[in-house]
């Protein structure tokens, strides 16, 4: 299939599972659901609950060190990004809006509630997905992916 020509299903697979194993080191470690927006709060100060402030820095920090490092291991990871700057604030700001909304954002439900079979993450997840798919074909059929 044309679409998947670049797929990277081995990358792919070891980033799932150092997701799965950080996100089973701070529920084991620390009794703590690992999603992002919840850490990054912590980490920027926005709330006040939560892991130590020191460990949410460290897990925030983490994420894109963690991008730099499947970057330099496995050469030709590509990245685009859109032309304008526009589509990627306004995301930005609806994840933050919808992250604050649904009690936590993708990572948080997906991968963690998803995983303890909590509801109020599956329906969450379910909306997620729901919303990416018709956000894609909105933008591809009017010509902006």
């Amino acid at each position: 299939m044309d679409a998947f020509a670049n797929a990277m299903p081995l990358q792919g697979f070891i980033g799932g599972l150092f997701i799965g194993l950080a996100s089973a080191i701070v529920l084991l470690g620390l009794g703590r659901i690992a999603g992002v927006s919840g850490l990054a709060a912590r980490a920027f100060g926005i709330a006040s609950a939560g892991p130590p402030k020191s460990i949410a820095i460290a897990f925030i920090v983490g994420l894109p060190l963690g991008a730099l490092v499947t970057s330099l291991l496995f050469a030709g990871v590509e990245v685009h990004f859109p032309e304008s700057w526009f589509p990627l604030i306004v995301g930005g700001l609806l994840v933050g809006f919808g992250s604050r909304l649904g009690s936590g954002c993708t990572s948080g439900h997906g991968v963690c509630g998803l995983s303890r079979l909590s509801p109020r993450s599956i329906l969450s997840t379910l909306t997620f997905m729901l919303s990416g798919f018709i956000t894609v074909g909105l933008l591809r059929s009017g010509g902006f992916l």
